[in-house]
């Protein structure tokens, strides 16, 4: 079949039939959250909705992600047109068709929980667009998408972004390429601390200010949110490595939120500039080794003394503790244990860097702060620490918000983590692109049987699905990164990340198959991306408690 022959444009009839087949599920959601939500009629007092029925609701969050992603996928292809347009329109054919029969079934399989009976559930899609769903994603279809990827050398269609976030991103793409890709391996093989002129070149970019206003000395407007900004710098950092690069941005963008959030003017005025020229670099330390995700259980002890406060407990899982100055620590300055998350406040602790996997630092004050670097599978350079706090001094100076800050520190950590998500789902995109790229490449120069891995049926479906995978995650990224810049999308930040992160380790495993046994080893970059890929639905917030707590929630509302 030739290139030309690959794709056709889609029926406009099978366009409409996309449309009213998103529509009708989107219906049956609406009917299955409103139906669980009734069932809170039934609880006895104190019980949890949520907590009664988690398996329910964690589904049904996946369920409203994947719808979104579906949508967003058609509403580009919609807006296609040219040359481009019967394979955008294909490929977001075949991501409605996949999600919805995906969503049938699952549905289907437990109906009754949802309030439907099977029939019931399928009665929209029946006839013409049971039809247009089957020809979007049978076999041929499949095929016919993956030969035209190979013709196009996996350029996925064109995005439509703002001329000032299309420079930026082709800037820290060709940064990304120049200066992170080819010290990838090494650092990650090697455990490496990131190299000084990777955190010098982004330092010139610009690259810890993208979340600072400019009038303290950073990129983001003073006027308004930047958030397209954030996620194509983001997605070319981590694409060339989520340990070395694409991490680096989102500790100082967390900061740099809570301190808007929440610190004093005089806080703002010394810290921010300082953050926007990475002077000094930053960390954040919150998780506890008996509280993962539950912030509002952090126990870390805040006690006051003179002229400040003296902290004494365990953190874990704080990443680039080592290398970075200042540390926000959140610890809880109410010990009464009623106040929950109420209880809680943020500290600014500065220390010196270093590279060591193990470090203690004396306060100057009294005191001691040790770190120990945690072995593990990937996500290696920025290295996350257990953390010891032993009777450490921190001054009344280094409260986030001083006196008006105590009791809210659970609130500003919660407006920093907030970008914190997004910008997560643009690193998983970022490490779908790498992974899909490198699938690419090997498929087409790899020969099996007398013929190149790329041109048997099965791979061309498997770069397809990849392709579906990473460009939903995508579009659906950029879309809540447009909501958020309008001030709205704080639970779609958590949705999408969910969605993204989930599609990052397929396609991350799809593209170590396609690599076959030299997938397995080290020395291909497949391998690395694999492992990296796995860490994306933990941090940031973990998968079970976005999908009940956050986004779950939010739904029932």
């Amino acid at each position: 079949m030739s290139t030309a022959e690959a794709l056709t444009p889609i029926p406009l009839g099978d366009l409409k039939c996309y449309e009213d087949a998103l529509a009708a599920m989107e219906e049956r959601l609406a009917r299955a959250l409103a139906h669980l939500k009734g069932k809170s009629a039934g609880l006895a007092p104190g019980q949890d909705l949520i907590d009664q029925h988690q398996l329910a609701v964690y589904d049904l969050a996946f369920f409203r992600a994947e719808l979104s992603a579906a949508r967003a996928v058609q509403n580009w292809a919609a807006s296609q047109s040219g040359a481009s347009a019967p394979f955008c329109q294909s490929l977001a054919g075949a991501v409605v068709a996949d999600t919805l029969t995906q969503l049938r079934l699952r549905l289907g399989a437990r109906a009754l929980d949802y309030g439907f009976t099977r029939e019931a559930l399928e009665a929209p899609f029946s006839g013409l667009i049971d039809d247009a769903l089957q020809r979007a994603s049978d076999s041929e279809a499949l095929e016919r998408l993956g030969e035209a990827l190979l013709a196009r050398q996996g350029d996925l269609g064109p995005l439509e972004l703002p001329e000032a976030t299309r420079m930026m991103r082709d800037t820290f793409e060709r940064f990304a390429t120049d200066v992170v890709a080819p010290q990838a391996e090494a650092i990650h093989r090697q455990d490496l601390t990131i190299p000084d002129d990777i955190i010098e070149g982004l330092k010139a970019l610009g690259c810890f200010g993208l979340s600072v206003p400019e009038r303290f000395g950073g990129l983001l407007p003073d006027d308004r949110e930047d958030t397209l900004g954030m996620i194509v710098a983001t997605e070319a950092l981590s694409k060339a490595s989520l340990g070395a690069a694409g991490s680096l941005i989102t500790r100082p963008e967390i900061l740099a939120r809570a301190l808007l959030a929440g610190g004093t003017d005089a806080q703002k005025a010394h810290w921010l500039p300082r953050i926007a020229a990475g002077e000094p670099l930053v960390a954040i330390s919150v998780t506890e080794p008996g509280t993962g995700s539950d912030v509002a259980s952090v126990a870390l002890r805040a006690s006051r003394c003179e002229g400040g406060w003296r902290l004494n407990g365990a953190k874990t899982w704080c990443t680039f503790a080592g290398k970075a100055e200042l540390i926000l620590v959140l610890a809880r300055t109410d010990p009464d244990p009623q106040a929950g998350h109420r209880g809680l406040s943020l500290f600014l602790v500065e220390k010196p860097s270093t590279t060591a996997h193990e470090f203690a630092h004396q306060s100057p004050g009294g005191g001691e702060m040790s770190g120990r670097a945690i072995p593990t599978l990937g996500y290696r350079g920025m290295h996350s620490f257990e953390m010891f706090y032993d009777d450490f001094f921190v001054p009344d100076s280094h409260v986030l918000g001083g006196e008006e800050g105590l009791g809210k520190g659970f609130y500003y950590q919660m407006r920093g983590f907030s970008g914190g998500r997004i910008q997560t789902a643009a690193r998983a995109t970022g490490l779908m692109q790498a992974a899909f790229e490198a699938a690419l490449r090997y498929s087409q120069d790899r020969k099996v049987f007398g013929q190149s891995v790329a041109d048997y049926g099965l791979s061309k479906v498997k770069l397809a699905r990849m392709a579906m995978a990473l460009q939903s995650a995508r579009l659906l990224t950029l879309d809540v990164g447009k909501l958020l810049d309008a001030g709205e999308g704080q639970m779609e930040a958590s949705l999408v990340k969910l969605y993204a992160c989930r599609a990052a380790e397929t396609v991350c495993r799809e593209a170590l198959q396609l690599h076959g046994g030299m997938g397995y080893a080290e020395e291909t970059a497949v391998s690395r991306y694999f492992v990296d890929a796995r860490v994306l639905s933990i941090f940031e917030g973990a998968e079970e408690t976005l999908a009940l707590k956050v986004v779950g929630r939010a739904l029932l509302a």
